[in-house]
Order: C-alpha cells, then sequence, then structure tokens
C-alpha cells in the first residue's frame, strides 16, 4: 500500500486555513462596521462553520479519476467480509 503523498497529508490543513481566512476576513468586517467584538466573533464562528461544510459539501461532488477507483477497489478488496 503507498504512503500518501505530502500534498494528500496537507489537504485537509488548506481546507482548514481557508475556512480560517473566510472567517477572519468577515470578523474583520463585523469588527469594523459595529465596533462590537463579540458579535464581531460570532459572525466569525459561524462563517468558519459554514466555509468548512460548504466546503465539504464541494468536495462529495467530485468524481474520483482513473488512478483513484483502482486505488478504491484496491483498497475494498484487500478489506475483510463481514460474518
Amino acid at each position: 500500500m503507498n504512503a500518501p503523498s505530502r500534498r494528500d497529508r496537507l489537504r485537509p490543513v488548506e481546507l482548514l486555513v481557508l475556512s480560517a481566512v473566510m472567517a477572519a476576513f468577515v470578523g474583520l468586517v463585523v469588527l469594523m462596521s459595529t465596533r462590537e467584538i463579540a458579535l464581531a466573533g460570532i459572525f466569525a464562528g459561524v462563517a468558519f462553520i459554514v466555509t468548512l461544510v460548504v466546503i465539504a459539501m464541494f468536495a462529495l461532488t467530485f468524481k474520483p479519476n482513473e488512478s483513484e477507483k483502482h486505488e478504491i477497489d484496491d483498497d475494498d478488496a484487500q478489506r475483510p467480509t463481514g460474518h
């Protein structure tokens, strides 16, 4: 079995960083508009969660390419079947 590449291992970190950047942007906009730190924190948290969910939904829509299909089939063949 092949070890995941560095890009595959860092992919979740990239998604978390993207969500954090979006949350920081929303938080700063709200903070500059209202000057209320608590409200900015709430909006930043909501933006972080919404961004993560939207990115996850987009990730689910992508179809695997041929090499990924073979890898999935190989993993399924190696798993023991149930009782």
